[in-house]
């Protein structure tokens, strides 16, 4: 099992783990102080644990090795994985909005205690440790799935944060446990939206950060001495691998042998220092320049 692997496994089983007890616990505190925004954020920090699942599950796809029928392999199981989280997330959102929308057209109130506080600020913590801990291992394994889970948590958090500030409202306004149910599905459409995007853009593919190009003509000058002219970089990610293309010019003069020699060398290294696959396509020199970087 590689590290990516072991990264996903290990931050979903802490999840579930977590947000059982603390959906426990959540749930307690809205039944005895009848907060419809207590016992919603309660299920919302049990979804939790239905999205850590998803991504354990996406995990274990996505680390399948290429098979004949899928050569590039599984990786983009992990992009349909983060996709099931913000569906699930956008369920909730739907949900919280509407018996917020019920309770407040039944005037019906609660009424918080020491309880409700207490179990209120545990989580807020809780739920931004866990955000915290998605968030590095998605920026140590690259896996956008665990970033969508990170935005779970931390709509968790913010829920509760939000529940907390109304707390101290509630003998004023009858109708404040109602407003905050509302702002929860709010902040839960946001993070929909913007996990909604972000695997959207993957899936469709992006064009390669100017950074990245840098950092490959760096590369290429390393490998070879001649000026190859390399232009035209597409970049295809397949979650748990990356595979280039880009073309480069050389003498009419060079043989078929020695040009395969230059894009090979080309390619092991672009491997060891990027950890990228890559495909050269080789150009005579004579035929018009192409700008460096990317090309349509």
């Amino acid at each position: 099992m590689d590290q990516r692997t072991k990264l996903g496994y290990r931050q979903g089983i802490i999840s579930i783990v977590v947000n059982i007890l603390l959906f426990i616990l959540k749930y307690w505190a809205g039944i005895v102080s009848g907060s419809v925004a207590i016992i919603a954020d309660a299920w919302h920090t049990l979804s939790d644990s239905f999205s850590s699942l998803i991504v354990i599950g996406g995990v274990r796809l996505s680390s399948r090795k290429p098979t004949h029928k899928h050569p590039f392999g599984f990786g983009r199981w992990e992009q349909i994985a983060a996709f099931f989280i913000a569906f699930l997330l956008g369920i909730i959102a739907y949900e919280f909005a509407r018996e917020s929308v019920q309770n407040y057209l039944n005037r019906e109130t609660a009424s918080y205690g020491t309880i409700a506080i207490a179990v209120t600020v545990l989580s807020v913590v809780i739920k931004e440790a866990l955000a915290q801990y998605s968030f590095y291992t998605y920026r140590k394994s690259g896996n956008p799935s665990l970033r969508a889970d990170g935005w779970h948590h931390r709509s968790d958090a913010l829920s509760s944060l939000v529940i907390l500030v109304g707390i101290f409202l509630a003998r004023y306004y009858w109708w404040i446990d109602s407003a905050l149910g509302l702002i929860i599905s709010l902040l839960l459409g946001y993070a929909v939206f913007d996990i909604l995007r972000d695997t959207i853009t993957r899936l469709l593919g992006e064009k390669p950060s100017e950074e990245l190009i840098a950092k490959l003509l760096l590369t290429i000058r390393e490998s070879v001495s001649t000026d190859l002219q390399p232009h035209h970089f597409h970049i295809h990610n397949y979650g748990t691998h990356s595979e280039l293309t880009f073309h480069i010019k050389l003498s009419e003069e060079t043989d078929i042998r020695t040009g395969h020699e230059i894009a090979t060398q080309i390619e092991k290294r672009i491997q060891e220092k990027h950890n990228i696959e890559t495909t050269i396509h080789i150009e005579p020199r004579d035929m018009v320049k192409e700008p460096v970087g990317l090309s349509v």
